[in-house]
């Protein structure tokens, strides 16, 4: 299942232990986890899996520290924005999400990180280019999905959704690319064979990649507890 091939992309990038994950704090005061991080023909990879598939990179100088993780500073920073629900609106947020979840088996986290990251939970949201919605849909995009009305949280989620799903079929569930994709179209994917090297889109990974691993990682932490 994707859900749950999603959820161990998140809890192999939040591993544990003094070599097991960093956390990387870029120029701009941004933060974001990975396994470990390389030096490869002059950009730094940030590695999100055990088996280096997965990566992003950065410019050495868009890089201003990495440390390692310890156990206690991952429970901290982790548990409280993962714990916290989507912003609400009417019809409930959550419902909305669990339901596009359910229906493309993509981690209901996963949608409402991406959301967080498009519109922050804004159901009136509109970008300068004229994205909408929750999930930021371009009226031509939004047209091809069947939705009819960008800004009724039902439709713009089920949209949204619809593409992430189709995305990560067509990058092979690779998530780092399929978030590229979503944010800077797949033409741009397929031109760079990889995140493209602008810098929006690669904060945007990082951000939906970080949101992400925070709310599973308090997911986890609170079912522990709940089975203690």
């Amino acid at each position: 299942m994707r859900a749950r091939f999603l959820a161990v992309f998140a809890a192999i990038a939040l591993a544990t232990g003094a070599h097991a994950a960093e956390r990387v704090t870029l120029a701009n005061g941004f933060t974001l986890d990975c396994r470990h991080h390389a030096l490869v023909d002059g950009q730094m990879r940030l590695y999100t899996e055990r088996d280096d598939a997965s990566y992003i990179e950065f410019a050495p100088g868009e890089i201003a520290r990495i440390d390692a993780i310890p156990d206690a500073m991952l429970d901290a920073d982790s548990a409280p924005a993962a714990l916290a629900a989507p912003a609400a609106s009417a019809p409930d947020l959550r419902a909305i999400l669990t339901t596009a979840g359910h229906a493309h088996d993509l981690d209901v986290a996963l949608l409402a990180s991406v959301v967080k990251a498009e519109s922050g939970g804004n159901p009136r949201a509109r970008s300068r280019v004229g994205a909408q919605g929750l999930m930021q849909l371009m009226p031509g995009t939004a047209t091809q999905l069947g939705v009819k009305d960008s800004y009724q949280p039902d439709e713009n989620v089920r949209g949204g959704a619809t593409y992430l799903d189709a995305l990560l079929t067509r990058y092979h569930d690779n998530l780092p690319l399929a978030l590229a994709a979503y944010n800077a179209g797949p033409a741009a994917v397929d031109r760079y064979h990889g995140i493209p090297p602008y810098r929006e889109t690669r904060l945007y990974v990082a951000r939906v990649i970080r949101e992400f691993n925070r709310r599973v990682a308090a997911r986890e932490l609170a079912a522990g507890r709940t089975a203690n």
